[in-house]
């Protein structure tokens, strides 16, 4: 028997360690080269490995949500069960079922033991009694995206049987590995650490909305539709010019507060893997259309994990909005090490009182959140109120 050790590689960016998200193999599968094995997490993006070999897996490094260092066994192969090895009736590059906390219900189909998607879709997947191996994966390699899902829901053939009507008294565990761990020890620091200071104004968007819908109708069919968030980008590279302190970064190890004149701008994202924060980059450089397309294009990216490391990192400020679903306020956690963020909240039409009589217009709060040790109130205010006289006013963002 010969044996083939895959010790965990590099990652990049100065990675010494990284946790182990989620295996798509266990011990006893016989894969082929270049089938994924697991999805392993830094500090910056989840990276998925594939095997350098074909065999059978002897053994594993551990269990979702371990750390293994750089340079440490990760996965063992006895190589000479390549021998054994056939072809596959799906596609090579899918994943495992991961590892349920407790049995599977008698109705349950049994999943295919190589189908690549999120552990959220799993989970639907196990609550719907859905054979993943039936539904078609457009995602990379094949991988099954939230749409794809959906999309086979509706279609109406996954029903393995109606469950009775009955109490309902399990519980499940979920164990917080993954990025949702990384999502909380982040949150947790920047609520411990930040002094949040949240100021929340609302903004008549009547005008903008016009122009937007008007700029809209006349573009060809294939170009990228202008957003909200592309107005309020670009007004907001405006702004900062005037409040740099704004645009920065905390350095708590050195205790130096780094202003930028790029404006890398971080647009939240919710994915089927939780909340990532993919990155404009050089947004100040950027036309209104430019910044539309990439800010989809990144966007896109993050909840289809294709998005690359330095896409993920080194935002100076982040926009968050829960679009339709926004709200009326909110209060909006800092990403560190930024000072700032900005939060979207949803547009509605309500009437107004304008010199004396009543109109209805399209009206949208901003609530943003400030780290009050750097910049103060009235700063964070006089920010707002520029931002919003710009967005009511949508033809001096050009000027």
């Amino acid at each position: 028997m010969s044996e083939f050790v895959f010790k965990l590689p590099d990652l990049g960016e100065g990675t010494v360690e990284a946790e182990i998200a989620e295996w798509m193999v266990h011990v006893g599968d016989v894969i082929l080269e270049e089938d994924p094995i697991c999805a392993m997490l830094t500090d910056k993006a989840a990276v998925e490995l594939t095997a350098p070999v074909g065999g059978k897996v002897v053994s594993v490094a551990g269990e979702e949500g371990d750390t293994v260092a750089v340079g440490s066994p990760l996965i063992v192969f006895e190589t000479d069960a390549q021998a054994d090895v056939a072809e596959p009736e799906i596609s090579p590059g899918a994943a495992v079922e991961e590892q349920e906390m407790g049995a599977p219900a008698p109705e349950a189909a049994e999943f295919s033991a190589k189908v690549a998607t999120s552990p959220s879709i799993r989970a639907r997947a196990r609550e719907t009694g859905v054979d993943l191996s039936r539904v078609p994966g457009t995602g990379p390699r094949g991988r099954i995206l939230k749409a794809d899902f959906e999309t086979f829901l509706a279609s109406g053939e996954v029903v393995i049987g109606t469950p009775a009507v009955a109490k309902r008294t399990s519980t499940t565990e979920i164990k917080v590995i993954g990025l949702r761990r990384k999502i909380a020890e982040r949150m947790s620091k920047s609520a411990s650490e930040i002094p949040h200071f949240t100021y929340v104004e609302e903004v008549d968007v009547t005008a903008l909305e016009s122009l937007r819908h008007h700029l809209n109708a006349k573009m060809v069919e294939g170009e990228t539709k202008l957003t909200p968030l592309a107005f309020l980008g670009l007004a907001l590279v405006r702004v900062l010019r005037e409040f740099p302190q704004c645009n920065a970064h905390y350095d708590s190890e050195r205790n130096v507060i780094i202003r930028h004149e790029a404006v890398h701008l971080g647009i939240a994202t919710q994915t089927d893997d939780g909340l990532k924060v993919p990155v404009v980059q050089h947004a100040e450089s950027r036309s209104l259309e430019g910044l539309a397309s990439e800010v989809r294009r990144v966007s896109a990216a993050a909840r289809d994990n294709t998005a690359a490391r330095e896409e993920l990192s080194g935002s100076t400020i982040t926009i968050t909005s829960l679009g339709k679903m926004g709200g009326i306020v909110s209060t909006p956690v800092i990403n560190q090490p930024e000072v700032a963020i900005i939060g979207v909240n949803r547009a509605v039409e309500r009437p107004v009182v304008i010199e004396g009589r009543v109109e209805v217009r399209t009206m949208m709060n901003l609530s943003s959140s400030f780290d009050h040790r750097f910049v103060d109130g009235y700063d964070a205010a006089a920010m707002i109120q520029s931002l919003k006289d710009l967005l009511e006013q949508p033809a001096t963002i050009f000027m």
